[in-house]
């Protein structure tokens, strides 16, 4: 099954994604800031990346920005999960590279249609 990195600050939301994912036989890596979501995409190669948006530091707008510009890592589906629910930051998201934004709380019946999609399966 496809591994899929998680970056997000908040450990319940790690654990909530991870947990989900899990059940349906996903493979997780996780990252708790953008630049070690951006070092362990580039040694790991994870089939999709779940970015939050809001974290400290470098947020996942700018994170995404950088991966899909990378050659190393520019095929790398991003799914921007966040709970900034305006249209504007879907698009800005959409813009900076991501391959589709989710608004938080991630709903089963959302997630894994889309995720699915954009990964084949």
């Amino acid at each position: 099954m496809a591994r899929i990195l998680i970056v997000d600050d908040s450990p319940t939301e790690l654990q909530a994604l991870r947990r989900l994912l899990e059940r349906h036989g996903y493979q997780i890596l996780e990252a708790r800031d953008a630049l070690q979501g951006i070092d362990l995409a580039r040694r790991e190669r994870p089939d999709l990346i779940l970015m939050d948006v809001v974290m400290p530091g470098m947020s996942g707008f700018q994170a995404t920005r950088r991966l899909t510009r990378d050659e190393e890592t520019a095929r790398i589906p991003v799914f921007l999960v966040s709970s900034k629910t305006q249209e504007s930051d879907r698009i800005w998201g959409l813009r900076q590279g991501a391959a589709d934004y989710v608004v938080k709380p991630v709903e089963e019946r959302d997630i894994l249609p889309r995720m699915h999609a954009v990964l084949g399966v």
